[in-house]
């Protein structure tokens, strides 16, 4: 059973004081990837500027996909991949995790506020 009604219901009267912009309890895929490339990156010590020619993309739209800001195309993540020596089944199961953890922590903060006000 799901926490949530779906996005297409209104919330029940229990859950008027959780915010009603979903997106404020869930990660954004796009948020997940960029920080998951960053930290790649990071740990190679590698600068954006050396990722995004070997990547052969623009300085600019590299730091915006790995801000969170542009949703990046599969065959940009896999040249973003291939400039930082990994596998795209690799960054996508570390990003599922990382997803996973945070759907996890925003059910465990909606029950307790949940069961603090009854």
């Amino acid at each position: 059973m799901a926490l949530f009604p779906p996005l297409s219901e209104p919330l029940p009267v229990y859950l008027s004081f959780v915010p009603h912009n979903r997106r404020e309890l869930q990660m954004l895929l796009r948020d997940a990837v960029g920080r998951e490339l960053r930290a790649v990156r990071l740990a190679q010590s590698r600068t954006l500027r050396s990722v995004a020619r070997d990547a052969r993309v623009s300085l600019g739209y590299l730091s915006e996909v790995e801000r969170g800001q542009k949703e990046a195309s599969s065959e940009l993540l896999a040249s973003i991949c291939a400039a930082l020596n990994i596998e795209l089944s690799k960054l996508l199961s570390e990003v599922t995790v990382q997803i996973a953890k945070s759907e996890f922590k925003s059910e465990k903060t909606a029950l307790k506020v949940i069961s603090d006000a009854a």
